[in-house]
């Protein structure tokens, strides 16, 4: 399983749950995917976060890294 984030929000306007990569932020359009339920949407997310990656990766750009969470 990848390390990114996944930032997930309900849109009355659309009724659906969007979802944003904040690492991914620079260089995507956020929201970058959504679901009709929260399962589907973070399922989307993470083929989304799977897609981007291997196209960076094969395109030789660099890939960002993931953010980590500091608790003290």
């Amino acid at each position: 399983m990848n390390r990114y984030s996944m930032v997930i929000q309900w849109s009355d306007d659309d009724q659906l749950f969007l979802v944003t990569i904040p690492e991914f932020a620079d260089r995507v359009v956020m929201p970058c995917t959504h679901g009709k339920t929260r399962e589907e949407a973070i399922r989307s997310g993470e083929e989304v976060i799977e897609m981007y990656l291997e196209a960076w990766q094969a395109e030789g750009e660099p890939i960002p890294e993931p953010s980590v969470l500091q608790v003290a």
